[in-house]
């Protein structure tokens, strides 16, 4: 298993903590580009030492377009079945977001029961779910997934751009380097 020094805990000190604490985690999760978020997710999973189910689910609208729910053996991302792909993997990308800032959200599951009888309801209190986080919580979830766009559709620009062997490829390269920060 590989190290969690990656994994946040809480909350994020700030925007570029953040920034830079996921970078990091893509990297040691050996994340590649084109970003497949169902690969990042088996990666996650193998990195957290716990699985992590991706689930496509008719979630009613208006309503939260995702949801993660912890289970005993393993982590589930439910999300809006009925989407496009690129707003699915934001939504997933988003859930992940609460899962490695380390979100958890107590007696937030109001109606969850109703809309998933089939699980268990102790796992549904424990359920986190949009509407049950706070705006910073949201907040943080929101740039996790938009960092991990960010940094794929870039690397990907580069990866497949002529000048990344000369210099001035490779310090446009560097500027997108965890050390920078920037982004």
């Amino acid at each position: 298993m590989r190290s969690r020094r990656s994994l946040r805990e809480g909350t994020w000190r700030n925007d570029l903590h953040l920034r830079r604490g996921v970078k990091r985690l893509l990297r040691d999760l050996d994340v590649d580009t084109p970003l497949d978020v169902h690969d990042l997710c088996l990666k996650l999973a193998e990195h957290r030492g716990r699985p992590i189910e991706l689930v496509p689910y008719p979630l009613p609208v208006p309503g939260a377009f995702g949801l993660w729910i912890a289970f005993a053996d393993a982590d589930r991302i439910l999300y809006q079945q009925h989407t496009t792909t690129a707003h699915q993997d934001h939504i997933i990308l988003h859930e992940v977001g609460h899962m490695i800032s380390g979100h958890s959200t107590e007696g937030g599951a109001t109606g969850l029961a109703a809309l998933f009888p089939d699980i268990p309801a102790e796992v549904v209190r424990d359920a986190l779910r949009r509407d049950g986080y706070s705006l910073v919580a949201e907040r943080e979830a929101e740039m996790v997934a938009t960092v991990i766009k960010e940094w794929a559709t870039l690397l990907e620009a580069l990866k497949f751009s002529p000048v990344q062997t000369s210099k001035a490829g490779r310090r446009l390269h560097g500027a997108f380097d965890d050390h920078q920060g920037w982004l």
